[in-house]
């Protein structure tokens, strides 16, 4: 059973919750990617993707200078390193996510993980195919 160590991207970069969401936005450029956690190594307090920037601050009328905090999401839904792919797709699945941090036995953040991660291998990809299936659902 393969574990989401093994798969994850392990160069996470977080941003302060004080940063404004234009430097969030900049950074997911610069980077390509489209979720960004927010905090440091020691705490994990949210994360802000391109969806929060586009639905909860443009589309609220808030500017570019807006704190990251007043837009992120809380109550992050997260996966220990140790866990398998399968757990993973299955959290995934549940809480309709395309993307997963993966913290430490400290509850350190240390990799985040998505549905293309698990691409990587596909030869048991039934579990991430469920995932997909249901993330891309309607809830």
């Amino acid at each position: 059973m393969q574990k989401i160590s093994e798969v994850m991207s392990s160069d996470v970069q977080t941003i302060s919750p004080d940063a404004t969401i234009e430097e969030a936005a900049q950074e997911m450029r610069d980077g390509d990617f489209g979720l960004l956690p927010v905090g440091d190594e020691e705490q994990l307090l949210g994360v802000i993707t391109d969806r929060d920037i586009a639905i909860r601050a443009v589309a609220e009328g808030r500017g570019p200078s807006t704190p990251v905090s007043e837009i992120m999401s809380e109550g992050v839904i997260w996966a220990h390193e140790d866990d398998s792919i399968e757990e993973a797709a299955e959290i995934m699945s549940d809480n309709q996510i395309r993307r997963l941090p993966v913290v430490n036995a400290e509850q350190r953040l240390v990799g985040i993980v998505s549905l293309g991660d698990f691409a990587v291998d596909a030869s048991d990809i039934g579990p991430v195919a469920d995932a997909l299936t249901e993330i891309s659902n309607p809830s």
